[in-house]
């Protein structure tokens, strides 16, 4: 089996000549690349990718850590990422948690043991108490906002546009709004959802949350809950576009009109939510995910929020 001396003395060049070729070093002339790989050709040459991530001290590898991949906000920050990584010739990664905290525990060993060279996480089971020991060995970013300054975070204010979502609603007459959620409120998510339904509209109805939801059947047992009480909603805050959609769907099969009977609004501007013009809250995921890579493979512990925006359709 071929080694490196051997291609270097076939090529006639220096073993470190070499070693700069299989690295893609940019100072090496067109003559001696051309030599080396024609070598490396002919004898079928596999570099060992370990060997040469420790001589670059980095994988060029890495890693999201994502709850769920049935959950279109992180399919968005993971897409964005995947955009990046192609366009910096990196590998991604995907790191399944489930919400298991010792699992996530694991992954960030692999950084530990420079298996990556950093770690994205769309969303985590572990305080960052556990984390922040992690970030000496390489690069950690959260795609929400911290106050700590080990971590870096590409971010949108989610708060504010539960607030902003919240307040349109009411602008527009409706005091009786129920919202959906992926979680219960072991969720951040979840319960920053819920402070802010508490400020804009005061006491939240515990019936008026529907947990679980995920996709267009998950819309649909949500608005035969909510639908089919006695005093159901006149609006709907849906945590996706398919869950909205499902909402939409269940109540024209009630002969209900939206928005004159029920309004519904959305999340993350999705296809289907499009198609059947559902108003919607842009949280320019891609975005966000895009601005994470950029800070992991930077090693950067910057702060940078993406803005927001809420689209108005014919839904609301």
């Amino acid at each position: 089996m071929a080694n490196i001396n051997d291609i270097a003395s076939r090529a006639g060049v220096s073993v470190s000549t070499v070693s700069r070729v299989l690295n893609n070093h940019p100072y090496v002339s067109e003559t001696k690349r051309a030599a080396v790989q024609r070598v490396i050709d002919e004898l079928d040459y596999t570099p060992n990718r370990s060997a040469i991530d420790l001589i670059r001290k980095e994988t060029r590898s890495i890693g999201v850590i994502m709850p769920y991949n049935n959950n279109q906000a992180f399919d968005q920050l993971l897409y964005g990422v995947l955009n990046r990584s192609v366009e910096r010739d990196y590998t991604t990664v995907v790191l399944p948690t489930k919400y298991d905290p010792d699992k996530e525990l694991s992954y960030f060993n692999m950084l530990k043991n420079k298996q990556l060279d950093g770690i994205i996480i769309t969303s985590r089971s572990n305080t960052w108490e556990r984390i922040i020991p992690y970030t000496k060995y390489g690069t950690i970013v959260a795609c929400e906002f911290t106050e700590h300054p080990e971590i870096g975070c590409a971010y949108m204010d989610r708060f504010a546009s539960f607030i902003d979502t919240f307040q349109l609603l009411k602008d527009k007459g409706h005091s009786r709004v129920a919202f959906t959620t992926a979680r219960g409120e072991e969720s951040n998510s979840t319960q920053l959802t819920i402070k802010a339904y508490k400020h804009i509209f005061g006491e939240l109805p515990p019936a008026y949350h529907i947990r679980d939801c995920y996709s267009i059947d998950d819309g649909v047992r949500a608005a035969q809950q909510l639908l089919n009480m006695d005093h159901r909603p006149t609006a709907v805050y849906a945590n996706g576009d398919e869950v909205a959609a499902g909402i939409y769907q269940y109540a024209r099969s009630l002969q209900l009109e939206v928005p004159k009977d029920l309004a519904i609004i959305g999340q993350e501007n999705q296809p289907v939510g499009i198609g059947l013009r559902l108003s919607t809250v842009d949280h320019q995921l891609v975005k966000v995910g895009e601005s994470a890579f950029d800070l992991a493979i930077g090693k950067s512990r910057d702060k940078v929020e993406i803005p927001y925006h809420i689209i108005v359709r014919q839904s609301i």
